[in-house]
């Protein structure tokens, strides 16, 4: 069966036009004007609306095994709740503790989302040690389809590498043409300031961002940054909060180091203030790196505008209010960490940047779909329009007006962090390789339809 959206603003980072977009076979065929729609061929009247390629989150939770406790949802809820909100790619971080073989487990997170996704996955692997069968089943892995690791420089003894394990991982990555993503913080500095604090009685959610203040974070990417330069190997700093940070980053790009910066919708629309919020209603945004002062919102948003910052995630790890939170309610540092995003992204990085004049519809669309496409070696079969690209478009409407709440969230979670926001614009429909996946909100698609994307590394 075909698909014809016609009559629809098409919008690239870097064009915009109106034009019919013909898809056959899960890929787009034909874009023109006035295309005679193919017998049988389902037709979506586009007009007044923009038609934007499928949008991707390049850094997702969906399971995830954390803190003693596991994230909410799953690969049947988190997907649609993906493409509900206009994400039809996801890129999730396989996560294996530092006891857990690697190989295992990233067939263990293959296992989780085959069959159950409802919209295209792919994955960043975990390396969570590098001992003596590390290596090999590193290769196997990127052998399989994988061109992506992710490191952590934090959540010592969990998660987090040595120097000497750092050092090989990117070492291996540069001859593999892997590019290596990373939670940048300082875990020594994150253990101390903790136990000072909680020595000293202070318990409350506010106290993990005093825990790990921005020069915490920005040690971690320095300390990233002396690595990828040493190595030549390709890096891309997760979820970066702040200032300090980034400076750091752009310092080691003017080197020469090849570092992308990703940012959060988290951190271009919340603050720390809302971690501090009474009566443990704080837990709710607490996360790693933490939500920080609001001066850094301008100098983030700007660094999209300006190329500065690349890609623009969620971080999305959802763990519920009423019962899982609370299990650091008397020690900030036992609240399982995340603020569920996924569904609202695109709404809200539409909203608050697009409308609020500090991005660009072209900007927009790069920081959110095309360029974590190129990153991580998925373009032009995804995040783009053009004939051959996978079929994957967002027809959103400007004209739409909304709330946000919990109420009515696809997200398998007991609370949302934007609860009572307003949302100007929403995808009105979502094709996942030309099939009709959500209308209006609501998802109307097939549990199974997405496909584990196998990607070839490129990063050499």
């Amino acid at each position: 069966m075909s698909l014809l959206i016609k009559n629809g603003e098409i919008v690239t980072a870097d064009s915009r036009y109106v034009a019919d977009i013909l898809c056959e076979h899960e890929t787009i065929t034909r874009i023109d004007r006035d295309i005679a729609p193919p017998a049988g061929a389902e037709v979506i009247d586009a007009t007044g609306k923009y038609v934007f390629p499928g949008f991707i989150d390049p850094h997702v939770h969906i399971y995830l095994p954390f803190m003693g406790t596991a994230a909410k949802d799953d690969y049947i809820t988190g997907s649609q709740a993906a493409l509900v909100g206009g994400t039809t790619t996801l890129i999730e971080m396989c996560c294996p503790s530092r006891k857990e073989d690697t190989l295992a487990s990233f067939e263990t997170w293959m296992t989780q989302a085959v069959g159950k996704s409802a919209c295209d996955f792919t994955f960043h692997m975990g390396v969570t040690k590098f001992d003596d069968k590390t290596e090999a089943q590193l290769r196997e892995i990127v052998r399989r389809g994988i061109s992506s690791f992710k490191i952590f420089l934090a959540y010592k003894g969990a998660f987090g590498i040595d120097d000497t394990e750092l050092y090989r991982t990117l070492k291996l990555a540069k001859e593999l043409g892997v590019i290596v993503t990373a939670h940048c913080e300082n875990e020594t500095l994150i253990t101390e300031r903790s136990k000072e604090l909680l020595a000293a009685g202070k318990t409350d959610s506010g106290q993990h961002h005093e825990s790990r203040p921005p020069l915490v974070e920005a040690e971690g990417v320095h300390h990233l940054m002396t690595f990828a330069e040493l190595t030549g190997a390709a890096t891309y700093i997760v979820h970066l909060s702040c200032q300090e940070a980034l400076d750091e980053a752009i310092a080691a790009r003017q080197r020469g180091v090849r570092v992308g910066v990703e940012t959060l919708i988290q951190y271009l629309t919340l603050d720390k203030s809302y971690a501090e919020l009474p009566d443990f209603e704080g837990a709710k945004y607490v996360m790693s790196p933490p939500l920080r002062d609001k001066r850094n919102q301008e100098i983030l948003w700007n660094g999209l505008r300006d190329g500065l910052v690349q890609t623009v995630a969620t971080d999305h790890a959802p763990f519920d209010f009423k019962t899982q939170k609370p299990m650091g309610r008397t020690d900030f540092t036992k609240i399982p960490n995340g603020i569920p995003s996924l569904e609202e992204r695109i709404n809200l990085l539409y909203t608050y940047g697009v409308k609020a004049g500090k991005i660009d519809l072209h900007t927009f669309v790069n920081v959110a779909s095309t360029q974590v496409a190129k990153l991580f070696d998925l373009f032009p079969r995804k995040g783009a329009i053009q004939p051959g690209a996978d079929a994957d478009l967002v027809v959103f409407d400007p004209n739409y007006r909304g709330t946000i709440s919990v109420k009515t969230q696809t997200m398998n979670v007991d609370y949302s962090a934007f609860e009572g926001w307003k949302i100007e614009g929403r995808p009105s429909v979502v094709t996942v390789r030309g099939q009709v996946v959500s209308r209006d909100g609501k998802f109307v698609g097939k549990a199974g339809h997405g496909k584990f994307l196998q990607r070839q590394p490129s990063h050499f």
